[in-house]
């Protein structure tokens, strides 16, 4: 697995090989930041963003947006040997100061220890996961989103889940199983 682009392109990042998680493709990734970048409807960008990457696993899209400027990223991960791998990909690209990871419950998380606001809010839930619209709850409720932010959420394509009330959709992508949601908190 490698970073698309920006001051870390082509470098390796290292990933978990298991059931649980499934690291985001590459192509996916790319259209993301594709949209991000390009897109009329889309006011908030990535270089200087506070990045709150949620679900992260090993952190490939945390760690693309600091390759492409952002401030920080803050990664919440609950899985332990996902969270290790993520470790040492920030510390092998010496980007380490620039995140700061959290392992534990997204909600103890959002509830207990982030007072800062965020840009970018990226959700990369596992597809039966539905605990993601708490977090989404809590999220609005604790003021952590910055005025011009957004919000990219990765989820199944069959899945139909009801978020509307927390954030404004403004576009859905679809890729193989996969679509993309962006959306704005308002």
């Amino acid at each position: 697995m490698r970073i698309i682009s920006g001051e870390l392109k082509g470098r390796s990042i290292s990933y978990l090989k298991n059931s649980k998680t499934r690291p985001l493709k590459d192509s996916v990734k790319e259209s993301i930041f594709n949209i991000l970048q390009h897109s009329k409807h889309i006011k908030t960008h990535i270089h200087n963003s506070n990045v709150l990457d949620l679900y992260s696993g090993i952190g490939s899209f945390g760690i693309e947006c600091i390759s492409r400027g952002a401030k920080k990223v803050v990664f919440i991960e609950q899985d332990i040997k996902a969270s290790n791998i993520l470790k040492q990909n920030l510390i092998s690209l010496s980007i380490e100061n620039k995140s700061k990871i959290y392992n534990n419950k997204i909600e103890n998380i959002l509830t207990k220890e982030i007072k800062e606001k965020f840009d970018i809010f990226f959700f990369d839930p596992p597809f039966v996961d539905r605990n993601f619209i708490k977090n989404l709850k809590l999220i609005k409720e604790n003021n952590l989103y910055k005025m011009k932010n957004i919000i990219v959420l990765h989820r199944e394509k069959k899945i139909e889940d009801e978020y509307e009330k927390f954030f404004k959709i403004i576009d859905i992508k679809k890729y193989g199983r996969s679509k993309i949601i962006f959306g704005i908190i308002t």
